[in-house]
């Protein structure tokens, strides 16, 4: 097996709320129709697909996990510094993302914390 590229898609129960929130915290669209909004992540300009929920479990024959019960991924976003880590938590706060954590050390040369967004998609954001 040799894929050519790798995304990722979640559910969502509001398309709009969902491409603010990810609009807010200056992430590129990579487009969005009636069913999905997208967005390019980092540098390496990786997608995640957010559909509505009711369309992806249609689609897929999967029944997608209750985000405020569990996770099935977590996404780690990397910050150059420190003083970045804690911007990112006001920006995500402000955005109408929940902190999980707040930004702390996590043993030696780790410093971050968790967010979820608007419907429990759980990300990482870490200084290292």
């Amino acid at each position: 097996m040799k894929p050519k590229k790798i995304w990722a898609n979640f559910g969502v129960s509001d398309l709009e709320r969902t491409a603010q929130f990810y609009t807010q915290l200056g992430f590129k669209s990579n487009g969005s129709s009636d069913q999905l909004t997208s967005f390019f992540f980092g540098d390496d300009n990786f997608i995640i697909h957010f559909f509505q929920k009711d369309i992806l479990e249609a689609n897929t024959k999967i029944q997608l996990i209750d985000t405020k019960a569990g996770n099935e991924i977590i996404f780690t976003l990397w910050a150059d510094t420190k003083e970045e880590v804690d911007m990112w938590s006001e920006e995500i706060k402000q955005a109408g993302g929940t902190l999980v954590s707040e930004p702390e050390e996590f043993g030696e040369g780790y410093y971050g914390f968790v967010f979820a967004d608007p419907d429990g998609h759980k990300f990482n954001v870490f200084q290292m």
